[in-house]
């Protein structure tokens, strides 16, 4: 297919008519779709629906013999820890549990330090002129908006493929105000992309770093594979002991995409001093989290394997959802030079990486047509993208044919965004 900046006159003003008319169609169907947010289908939370009724009916003890229905166990139950080591490539008495927010878990960890300071901190980051995040681009709205809220300065850091540019990011921490660097190893938001284990050796090993600089590894889909090969990222914690920086890493899980987003469970991980940094905090804060949902999750789970066969379970419902959203976009696309897209091996998200200043457009043209999509620029530090280029597309919560109406929508609407971009740029620049 000839792209459409190579097309004459003629063919871009057909292209033109035939993608207008496409939009028309789609907007006359009257749809209201939504593609904004990565939640877990209806259909997904369904798979958890035996777990409401365990840790119920007297079933409150657990194999310490413990009461799980009183006060207390600050860093969680053991068998729970247990269960999720391999979540979090960490041994269990350095995992603790929270109750259904890992994102909460991130909130607390960045006020204690803004408050207190971390192990290795002179003082409490707040007392310090200036203190600054690495934020991988694209990347999670949520994590940008914590920085924001607190005051803390962002520093964009471009993805590679194989995670972010480490020469950008060695370069920056040379800077002692850059206390902190968010990271989504396996299957980032929204790029899909896995941290290579070079990536991972380089961040553990960052000799220039400040003393109580800390990776905010956030490894939300550590078990959210779409083929049935489940991929591996090296050990973090492992490589960060092995470098000499034992305390870089933070951790972070929950269980909010595997079992039930709103009644899951969120867990910390770290070296034995952050823990009990964490504890000591966290003990101020709450007498103790929520056990019998601790029960509940392992009573259901059960093991490692019955974890596998679990996620296997959401690979299958939503596998389906991102071939339709690849199928609308090369049969639309493929060719044009309209977009490029991620095709993920796993994770929530499909990133299009549309014509420059399009993304905005698209999103407009969406809305209008009744399908609602992820703001343009909310992959980006302050919501602000400065190629206006890149859209997130989340997949799981319509139902297939919902998403796959919504793909077809999507593709039109960037087609169209990009043909009447170049039909501009032409009587800008008719040369």
């Amino acid at each position: 297919m000839t792209t459409i900046a190579d097309r004459n006159p003629a063919d871009l003003a057909d292209l033109h008519a035939r993608a207008r008319d496409a939009y028309e169609a789609f907007k006359a169907r009257g749809l209201k779709l939504d593609m904004t947010r990565g939640k877990p289908s209806p259909e997904q939370l369904d798979l958890a629906a035996g777990m409401l009724g365990l840790a119920g009916n007297g079933d409150y003890v657990t194999q310490a013999g413990e009461d799980a229905r009183n006060y207390g166990g600050q860093q969680g139950i053991a068998e729970v820890r247990a269960l999720f080591t391999h979540l979090l490539d960490a041994p269990a008495d350095q995992i603790v549990v929270g109750d259904n927010s890992s994102l909460a878990m991130m909130h607390d960890s960045i006020a204690w330090a803004l408050l207190t300071g971390v192990p290795g901190s002179v003082k409490p980051w707040s007392k310090e002129s200036d203190v600054a995040f690495l934020c991988p681009v694209p990347g999670y709205d949520r994590h940008f908006a914590l920085c924001e809220a607190y005051g803390i300065r962002m520093i964009p850091v471009p993805m590679t493929g194989q995670g972010p540019d480490m020469d950008v990011v060695e370069a920056a921490v040379a800077d002692p105000a850059v206390r902190g660097m968010w990271c989504v190893p396996k299957y980032s938001n929204p790029s899909g992309e896995t941290y290579s284990d070079e990536t991972v050796r380089r961040l553990a090993a960052m000799k220039t770093a400040a003393p109580d600089f800390r990776l905010f590894w956030d490894n939300a889909y550590a078990v959210h594979h779409l083929t049935p090969e489940r991929i591996k990222v090296a050990d973090i914690l492992s490589l960060c002991a092995e470098a000499g920086n034992p305390d870089r890493a933070f951790v972070f899980a929950s269980t909010s995409k595997i079992t039930l987003a709103g009644a899951g469970l969120a867990f910390f991980a770290s070296s034995p001093d952050n823990v009990r940094w964490y504890l000591a905090r966290a003990s101020k804060r709450t007498i103790g989290p929520d056990k019998l949902n601790q029960l509940r999750h392992v009573r259901f789970l059960r093991d490692a394997a019955g974890l596998d066969a679990h996620m296997d379970a959401h690979r299958a419902l939503l596998a389906p959802k991102f071939a339709a959203v690849e199928e609308a976009l090369s049969r639309h696309l493929a060719g044009t030079g309209a977009a490029r897209w991620t095709k993920p091996e796993g994770g929530y998200f499909i990133t299009v990486d549309a014509r420059d200043g399009t993304a905005s457009e698209v999103v407009r043209l969406a809305k209008d047509a009744g399908l609602a999509l992820t703001p343009a620029g909310a992959t980006s530090p302050y919501g602000r993208d400065p190629r206006d280029s890149v859209l997130r597309l989340a997949p799981s919560y319509p139902s297939l044919k919902d998403c796959t109406a919504a793909a077809e929508g999507i593709a039109v609407c960037i087609l169209l965004a990009s043909v009447e971009a170049e039909r501009r740029a032409r009587e800008r620049d008719p040369a």
